[in-house]
């Protein structure tokens, strides 16, 4: 042979090769025929086993013999490939009406592989007979098969509508294909009616066809999705299992799983539930255990006491696969290539198909009763002249010699003559000729019944109609899934995520942030608080663990922290830095923080600014899923900087808004004064300030409470709230401070001490210069050996000044 070398860009090889590739696993690997919903791998099992007689009415044979009929006559393949699809035909949590029926290990819903090919038993299921039904009275195309020694059907006469009935999934090149399977009689049901009114919309086929029906039952939510699939072949609906809560003995509940989502390994679901056992991700349950044995599927929930059980299967639903989306693509093969159809499409091109096979069968059947008849007429004819014959055939030489006799003296055909020839003796009787006279009626009417299908096409619809209606009669069961109109919607209680737990969170002056247990709290004892040097504590509250903290930092920005999600370190220890829980700029500090249970609109946060911008927001604007990274709560200008941050009511008429600025002026006004505004604004102004004046505090402030303020040069005064005057937003206010020619007093810090309130601490971050401190925080509680005023003890003292 002379060689060929072929010079070719590899782009054009690749493609080439690669395309072809890609048709033979489209059309003859991945993807289901329309007509009889079966894949080329599963068509060949089945003709295999129908061809050695390996039926539903037969004894069960080695699975081993199938699958090397298989590979070696038909699908040149590797065995495992085919004993997996022959076992697939044969799970019941696969198929919803088998069409193999399997003795021995065949796999299980957790996944289990199934027995080796050499141990399992198997024969086709009598469903199975309706698909290959007729097959050998010429109703469909055969082809030779790989290695051109025998012949193959490119499709099963399929006497059911097996694509919607079982379903099917697959991937191939640039298609996939996922059909789910369907209830046989609302099938057959909807084709029948589909016969009778070709002009039938999606809409009024659904009322035939529900939904899919999944062999491992279920719930199927969203009819929407499923009439958007059945008119273009893509659609998404939402499949949930069964599950009901029992009461036990103890007076504990328990949640029972019966069904699971269809092709859902329910071992693995198993282990993801108690793996959220054993992670405290979800608090409530006691232990999970897979009951299921021969009578059925069962997965047990065991609750603790007083759990809101609907909450815990709401969190499996959405966090495990008790509830699955399953995306219809009904991709199938029509005419030889791939096509996305719905659900009449479906049913238009398997009509179409069995118009043909009934057809291509009456056409068999009437020539073969053509033939029986020509012959029956001969045998009546020769019985009639019996003497005649017999003479003549004793007159011949041979067989040969005694047919071309008849022939030329009594005007037989060939046929017939062959036939009276090899006619026995004993057929001479009466009975016989009786018998061929019926024989012949019989036929006769025959004849005249399949001429009238081929000339009638609503005699040929009727036979359609009365052997699907047979078929359902015979295999036809209830629905195993229900269907449910919407989609319900989870809500996840989130005292089912997290423990309720009181626990204190403390936040200090430098940004350090812990959750510390009651017991650890108390242990330690409240003024052996881990601190670095210098540092002091913010904020200490008593909260829960379902709350949300709020942190607020002075470039108008706030991070939203679940407070289960905090640190829990001892209270004898240091804590976590902010910054290692979310990613802040170097130099931006915490302001404030608090703690929320519910964001609604009936309270709100003021943030106020350094420069004298206030702003007020409610808490339902705070609310994110974005836990743990800054979020914008004020807009700020400039060199701006936030200075407080206070929780309050929307409608508060108790309090009042308090403004201290560094030059001693002060403003109070109605928090009404205030608009709420959205969470990205910049506020309104808040003070008139002076030149080269910044604002100190801002804070709420009751009738009974007191305002204590500290200046650079040590001095303490403490101003009760008749001394505040009430007036509008944005006023320069009243001075509080006495101005003095020489180093007057400037406000450094202030805090309003609540009735309530007995101590306060005084620390300084920098040392005193020339008699003059230049920061100074007022603490509520916890410093590392400060300055403590009393404010019982120095009720009616006003003014204190500290020495160096």
């Amino acid at each position: 042979m002379a060689e060929v070398i072929q010079t070719l860009p590899l782009e054009d090889v690749i493609g080439d090769r690669f395309g072809r590739y890609s048709k033979y696993i489209i059309q003859e690997r991945a993807l289901p025929d329309v007509r009889d919903g079966l894949k080329p791998v599963q068509r060949r099992i089945l003709y295999s086993m129908f061809s050695s007689g390996n039926t539903y009415d037969k004894n069960f044979r080695k699975s081993a013999k199938t699958v090397g009929d298989v590979i070696g006559h038909l699908h040149p393949h590797g065995d495992s490939s085919v004993y997996d699809a022959m076992v697939r035909l044969s799970q019941d949590w696969k198929l919803r009406h088998l069409l193999v029926e399997m003795h021995g290990n065949n796999g299980s819903i957790d996944n289990d592989p199934p027995a080796a090919m050499r141990y399992t038993e198997a024969k086709l299921s009598q469903l199975s007979e309706q698909l290959l039904r007729d097959l050998n009275k010429e109703t469909v195309d055969f082809v030779p098969n790989y290695d051109d020694t025998q012949m193959e059907p490119m499709v099963l006469p399929a006497r059911l509508p097996n694509l919607l009935i079982n379903g099917s999934t697959g991937i191939s090149a640039g298609y996939a294909t996922d059909i789910p399977p369907h209830n046989l009689a609302e099938v057959i049901t909807a084709t029948l009616k589909l016969i009778d009114n070709p002009d039938m919309t999606v809409k009024q086929l659904m009322k035939y066809i529900k939904g899919p029906d999944f062999p491992t039952g279920g719930i199927i939510q969203g009819i929407d999705g499923i009439q958007k699939a059945y008119e273009t072949g893509k659609g998404k609906v939402i499949v949930r299992a069964k599950a009901e809560t029992e009461t036990l003995r103890n007076g504990r509940s328990q949640i029972v799983v019966t069904e699971i989502p269809y092709e859902v390994n329910k071992g693995s679901l198993v282990k993801k539930i108690d793996e959220l056992r054993a992670d405290k991700k979800v608090d409530g349950i006691v232990e999970v255990r897979d009951e299921t044995d021969r009578s059925g599927l069962r997965v047990a929930i065991d609750l603790k006491k007083d759990v809101n059980a609907t909450a815990i299967l709401n969190y499996l639903y959405k966090n495990t696969d008790l509830q699955v989306a399953y995306n219809f693509n009904m991709v199938a093969i029509s005419d030889g290539r791939p096509k996305l159809m719905g659900i009449k499409q479906i049913i238009d091109c398997y009509l179409n198909h069995q118009i043909e096979v009934v057809t291509r069968r009456t056409r068999y059947d009437l020539k073969h009763a053509e033939e029986r008849m020509h012959i029956v007429e001969g045998l009546m004819k020769a019985l009639s002249i019996l003497d005649e014959v017999i003479a003549l055939i004793r007159e011949s030489k041979n067989k040969r010699d005694a047919k071309d006799n008849l022939v030329a003296t009594y005007d037989f055909t060939d046929a017939q003559a062959e036939a009276i020839v090899m006619l026995q003796l004993y057929r001479l009787t009466n009975t016989d000729i009786v018998a061929l006279q019926e024989e012949h009626d019989a036929l006769s009417n025959k004849i005249e019944g399949l001429q009238h299908i081929l000339n009638d096409h609503n005699a040929l619809l009727d036979v359609i109609k009365n052997e699907l209606s047979e078929i359902k009669k015979q295999f036809k069961d209830a629905r195993l899934s229900t269907i449910e109109a919407e989609i319900a919607e989870i809500k996840i209680d989130k005292e089912v995520l997290v423990p309720s737990e009181v626990v204190m969170v403390s936040v200090t002056h430098e940004g350090y942030i812990k959750r510390t247990s009651l017991r650890s709290f108390n242990a330690s004892g409240k003024e052996e608080i881990g601190l670095k040097a210098d540092d002091y504590v913010l904020k200490c509250m008593e909260v829960n663990t379902q709350d949300t903290a709020l942190v607020f930092t002075n470039k108008g920005r706030y991070l939203s922290i679940p407070v289960h999600k905090l640190p829990d370190i001892k209270w004898k220890d240091l804590g976590q830095h902010v910054s290692q829980i979310a990613l802040i700029d170097e130099d931006e500090v915490i302001v404030d923080y608090d703690v929320v249970s519910t964001f609604d609109d009936s309270e709100a946060v003021i943030t106020a600014t350094r420069n004298g911008m206030i702003k007020m927001t409610t808490l339902s604007h705070y609310k994110t899923a974005r836990h743990c990274k800054p979020l914008v709560a004020m807009k700020l200008k400039d060199d701006d900087v936030v200075i407080a941050a206070v929780r309050t009511r929307v409608e508060d008429t108790e309090n009042m808004v308090t403004l201290l600025t560094h030059k001693g002026m002060s403003l109070t006004y109605p928090i009404a004064e205030l608009p709420t505004t959205g969470i990205r604004t910049g506020g309104v102004k808040a003070i008139n300030l002076k030149a080269e004046d910044h604002v100190v505090m801002a804070d709420l402030v009751s009738k009974n409470d007191t305002v204590l303020i500290a200046t650079q040069r040590g001095a303490l005064k403490r101003i009760g709230f008749d001394v505040l005057q009430e007036a509008k937003r944005a006023q320069r206010g009243i001075t509080l401070l006495k101005e003095l020619k020489k180093q007057p007093h400037r406000i450094v810090a202030a805090r309003v001490c609540r009735e309530a309130d007995t101590q306060y601490h005084l620390v300084s971050d920098e040392a005193v210069h020339d008699g003059q401190i230049n920061k100074i925080h007022l603490s509520e509680q916890y410093t590392n050996g400060s300055f403590v005023v009393d404010i019982a003890t120095f009720g009616e003292i006003r003014n204190l000044f500290i020495s160096e």
